[in-house]
């Protein structure tokens, strides 16, 4: 049937099962399991059963607690939270052995949905290993990023995945791309007249996406030392946003719709003049102080090798050849262990083409701020201060957006048990955006960019200029 213009999953075919595959690792206790239990609080209808798969010889008891406690960090309560509880089941297994993966479906009731909560090349084998059974129709494929570790792999693990299931079942997990957050970007767009005639470049002098944080490595050592700033933020989750803040007004806000929009920007979108040297740049952070505590030289956090010259800062600037916006740079920045936490997208609009003489003051270009978790806007203008009415001072309008209703892994599940693959990244997409980075990828490798540094807890390197 359908539903506001997306194919939903008929309801004989709903996932009742919710599978987590590496279940006893971080991603499931920290993340997934909040973010179930508070989905099922707020939707005391859902009736879902979850079976959780892991190396370790967990008992069904022990893993019933892990649950619990999890559950406990969100105050979940209520009927479909204590049904969950009391049926929930942990099946040990190797993911990559075929009789494993058939005892871990024995286990499943209805249609299920299997959320790969692995490392990357331990979900491709598993996904290797899956093609040798008979999945349950409907049965529905969650992978979180990165989703291969190059266009080539990204290919190969489509045509995989191509062998399993349908497209529309296979769900590539962005939490970056939670529902509040593309919803408030698509209402601000396209349900004001006063933005969307303006969004394109006669009016936008360029637009800068900004994920500083000030967290540093936090232990991650194994999967970011192979990473790094670019794959781990650009690649990925800042591409997402620059698709939704580029392309062009959807006919609905269903699956097909938006993601046709946002792989059409894809397509069109390189490395600014094609040249990595000249629009992108890398650093990582040496020994410094973030928030009151001291933090290492990259280098010498526990797991790094420094040999690889992993980057903990990104910054590259990319163009879209359309008719819309040809000519304005989207730079795209991401780092750890900086001074000042910021999440934001500035838009910064193209100067008044003449202020009349006599008007005084600063006259800096209008800028549209849309701030990311928590929502927040302001737009930056030029106006008359008080005393002297000739005299131009600045003042900015701010709104909240407010929080969603679900977490973001809360808005990410709730699409798999849907069926509902709006804010997933499809196929295609993902390996355009390995296209995209791909040549800043290979200079920086030949070390054609040279790799900075800067202070933990500092603005970054100082020779770079800031943004926004």
């Amino acid at each position: 049937m359908f539903q506001y213009g997306r194919t939903v999953m008929d309801m004989t075919q709903q996932v009742t099962t919710l599978v987590i595959l590496g279940a006893s690792g971080d991603l499931s206790s920290r993340l997934l399991l909040p973010a179930l239990g508070q989905l099922l609080t707020d939707h005391p209808e859902r009736s879902v059963k979850l079976v959780g798969s892991g190396v370790e010889d967990w008992t069904n008891a022990h893993w019933r607690s892990v649950v619990r406690a999890a559950f406990k960090t969100m105050k979940c309560s209520g009927p479909a939270v204590d049904a969950l509880l009391a049926g929930t089941t942990y099946v040990p297994a190797d993911v990559t052995d075929p009789k494993d993966l058939q005892r871990i479906l024995d286990a499943a009731d209805g249609v299920p949905a299997l959320y790969f909560a692995l490392p990357p090349a331990i979900a491709a084998q598993a996904c290797t290993a899956l093609e040798k059974l008979t999945l349950p129709a409907g049965t529905t494929l969650a992978l979180e990023k990165p989703f291969g570790t190059d266009r080539r792999s990204a290919i190969a693990l489509n045509k995989q995945l191509a062998k399993l299931v349908p497209e529309d079942q296979i769900h590539r997990v962005d939490h970056f791309l939670g529902r509040s957050t593309v919803f408030n970007l698509v209402g601000l767009r396209f349900a004001n007249r006063i933005f969307e005639p303006l969004w394109s470049s006669q009016h936008i002098e360029r637009v800068d996406v900004i994920y500083d944080e000030t967290l540093g490595l936090e232990g991650r050592a194994r999967y970011y030392d192979k990473a790094g700033a670019m794959i781990d933020m650009i690649q990925s989750h800042l591409l997402q946003v620059l698709a939704v803040l580029a392309m062009e007004p959807p006919s609905t806000m269903g699956a097909q719709d938006i993601r046709d929009a946002k792989g059409a920007v894809l397509r069109a979108t390189r490395v600014w003049n094609d040249s990595p040297l000249e629009s992108s740049r890398r650093a990582r952070y040496t020994a410094g102080t973030v928030e009151g505590e001291k933090v290492p030289s990259y280098a010498k956090e526990p797991g790094v090798d420094p040999a690889r010259e992993t980057e903990t800062l990104a910054e590259v600037a990319f163009q879209i050849d359309t008719w819309r916006w040809a000519g304005v740079p989207f730079t795209l920045r991401s780092g750890k262990a900086l001074g000042e936490r910021r999440r934001e997208i500035v838009v910064t609009f193209k100067p008044a083409p003449h202020i009349p003489t006599g008007l005084k003051g600063v006259k800096e270009p209008t800028k549209l701020r849309i701030m990311l978790a928590p929502d927040e806007m302001s737009l930056d203008l030029n106006i008359n201060g008080p005393g002297d009415p000739t005299e131009i001072e600045r003042a900015s309008l701010s709104v909240e957006f407010g929080p969603g209703q679900l977490l973001a892994y809360g808005e990410v599940l709730e699409g798999i048990l849907d069926g509902d693959p709006s804010l997933s990244v499809r196929g295609d997409t993902a390996v355009e955006c390995w296209r995209i980075v791909g040549p800043v990828i290979a200079e920086w490798q030949k070390d054609e960019v040279p790799l900075t540094t800067y202070r933990a807890g500092s603005r970054g390197p100082s020779a770079w200029h800031p943004l926004g």
